[in-house]
């Protein structure tokens, strides 16, 4: 009996193993590239070939409606693909409000000036070939129809793969935001709060917020990959209240500058001082938020266990002065 009773716990034990084994999952490396002005440097180009990454997701610009006029904005400036032995994928942000209210033949026009302007970059840029475009856009309820209808004619006239952005939101609310016609999209699970909306908690990553909003994204019925973020931003409040958000802010910035600590990555101004193009006045609050490597890896362990199929991993995004902060190879 005690030779039968080991024998059975030798082989829960085994079967434990193995399928912890099974559950281990590695997932490739792309990064996004969101800045207009094009330069890439040695810490950047390392760990590019480091981490074997095959993908870039190169924003080329953006669309914006003002008015009656549609128009780019934020060209990127001096892009050279040849700076990088990668795959590049065109990608442009397109605001919402740019589809409220739109025609049929203005979404037409505007796949065809979206496609024209991509190709233009492309070929100044030295871009050999592409086969992908991703649209970055955060429709809604209101504007799906003419967003889908605008993928559609874009993948018509471009002739190539067409991949979108996906949030939270339209996961979770997916029977009234709709699904977009797309065989691949790239899941953005990251930004899941405004920042000027909350206080204790991080605005750019709220694990608990995103499984909530999660719970069925196994039945999600698109193929997906997965953002995650790896920057840092600052939340500046003035002495009215007012709020600001500065991109690419780190706890670094504020060595040697007259701040101090007020708890939860919060400072306080203790004199005026000019920094990121912007002059503080004593009084002035500093949130900054960051990613820590624990939190990216309970996300992609809560990730594995809601997609089943491989996914890649888009981190957001490719700049030194993030990138070396984490060890993004053993986060898998």
């Amino acid at each position: 009996m005690s030779n039968y009773i080991l024998s059975y716990r030798f082989l829960i034990l085994l079967s434990g193993l193995l399928s912890a084994c099974q559950q281990k999952r590695e997932h490739a490396i792309d990064f996004y590239y969101w800045r207009s002005n094009f330069k890439i440097t040695e810490a950047e180009q390392k760990a590019v070939t480091d981490l074997d990454v095959n993908n870039i997701y190169i924003r080329l610009f953006d669309v914006d409606k003002k008015g009656a006029e549609t128009k780019p904005v934020g060209v990127i400036h001096q892009f050279d693909a040849t700076q990088l032995s990668v795959n590049y994928i065109p990608t442009v942000f397109i605001t919402n409000r740019t589809f409220a209210g739109a025609h049929p033949e203005e979404i037409k026009t505007l796949a065809e000036n979206v496609f024209k302007l991509i190709s233009n970059i492309a070929v100044s840029g030295q871009i050999p070939t592409f086969t992908e475009i991703q649209i970055d856009c955060d429709w809604t309820q209101s504007t799906r129809q003419n967003y889908f209808m605008f993928l559609e004619a874009l993948k018509k006239i471009s002739g190539k793969n067409i991949s979108a952005t996906l949030r939270l939101h339209q996961v979770k609310f997916k029977e009234k935001e709709g699904v977009p016609p797309l065989d691949k999209m790239v899941l953005m699970c990251y930004a899941t709060e405004n920042p000027g909306d909350v206080k204790d908690k991080n605005s750019i990553l709220d694990l608990d917020l995103a499984k909530d909003y999660l719970q069925h994204l196994d039945q999600y019925p698109v193929t997906l990959d997965v953002a995650l973020p790896v920057y840092s931003w600052a939340i500046i409040t003035n002495h009215l209240g007012k709020i600001k958000l500065v991109n690419s802010f780190s706890e670094d910035d504020l060595k040697g500058q007259p701040v101090r600590q007020a708890g939860n990555g919060v400072y306080e101004v203790l004199d005026d001082f000019f920094i990121h193009n912007l002059y503080l006045s004593k009084g002035f609050k500093i949130k900054v938020e960051s990613i820590s490597p624990e939190l990216l890896k309970q996300t992609i362990a809560f990730l594995n266990k809601k997609i089943k199929k491989d996914f890649h991993i888009v981190y957001y995004h490719l700049d030194e002065k993030f990138i070396k902060n984490y060890h993004l190879k053993s986060l898998e």
